[in-house]
């Protein structure tokens, strides 16, 4: 009897650690490669192990088929997927209003490693995505990306087959949704980028001995960086407004 009880709690606790540790693998901040992968698990195992006595009401009964558990398991591995992927989807709206204020100030030949994509990214990009995160972490905002995840047992019963056409919707509109986000996060650099190439095509016409090429690039990246500083406080504040909403679309 004793047996088959630690039995059945093995089963939940796979269960949430399945969805849960698939999200923590995928979530801004967690995936970075500061985070290496023996905490990441460590992470995901301890927060599923404190989450058992809240959720195991919510978990089916262990199945007497084996495939029917390794379907389970892949449904409760896909949520979690989904989930993590729509966080990072959110998150790229700061990516593309970074990669469009580099290249708007004159940086698109400056690349640096961004920890967060793991990939080479512009120098201001990953400026923009250090601070995010940074103040992500700091307002408690992964508690909320972790939240997410539990409430959706309430959205997404264990067990219950996946609405992979909603999947589908939720993460196309996001996707466009977090494009929109992006642009307006960028739109002062992308109308310096038109009235100052507007303006130093003009004076080009006025004044063709003037070398308008020595003279642009110093000049794009003092006004680029200036419009920066002045404004960086109100596009972070934007970005993390974006991503808390997003984020309480799952919680209940």
């Amino acid at each position: 009897m004793i047996h088959e009880f630690f039995n059945i709690e093995i089963y939940k606790y796979l269960l949430i650690f399945l969805r849960l540790g698939s999200a923590i693998m995928l979530m801004p901040g967690f995936t970075s490669t500061y985070v290496n992968m023996r905490l990441r698990l460590s992470i995901a195992l301890a927060i599923s192990l404190v989450l058992l006595p809240f959720l195991e009401t919510n978990l089916p009964a262990p199945p007497a088929d084996f495939l029917e558990s390794i379907k389970i398991c892949l449904i409760e591995i896909t949520c979690g997927v989904f989930f993590g992927v729509i966080m990072q989807i959110f998150y790229s709206a700061l990516n593309l209003a970074g990669n469009f204020a580099g290249t708007a100030i004159g940086f698109s030949s400056a690349q640096l490693f961004d920890p967060s994509t793991q990939t080479q990214s512009i120098v201001l990009e990953t400026f923009l995505s250090i601070i995010a995160l940074t103040l992500i972490f700091i307002t408690d905002l992964h508690h909320l990306m972790i939240s997410a995840v539990v409430d959706s047992y309430t959205l997404f019963p264990a067990g219950q087959p996946l609405p992979l056409n909603d999947f589908a919707d939720f993460a196309g509109s996001s996707l466009s949704q977090s494009f929109i986000t992006g642009f307006k996060l960028s739109s002062p650099f992308i109308a310096f980028t038109i009235i100052f190439y507007t303006g130093m095509g003009l004076v080009s016409r006025l004044m063709p001995q003037l070398n308008i090429f020595f003279l642009s690039l110093p000049l794009q990246i003092y006004l680029g960086l200036g419009l920066l500083f002045i404004t960086l406080p109100a596009v972070i504040f934007w970005f993390v407004n974006y991503f808390e909403a997003g984020l309480y679309k799952f919680t209940g």
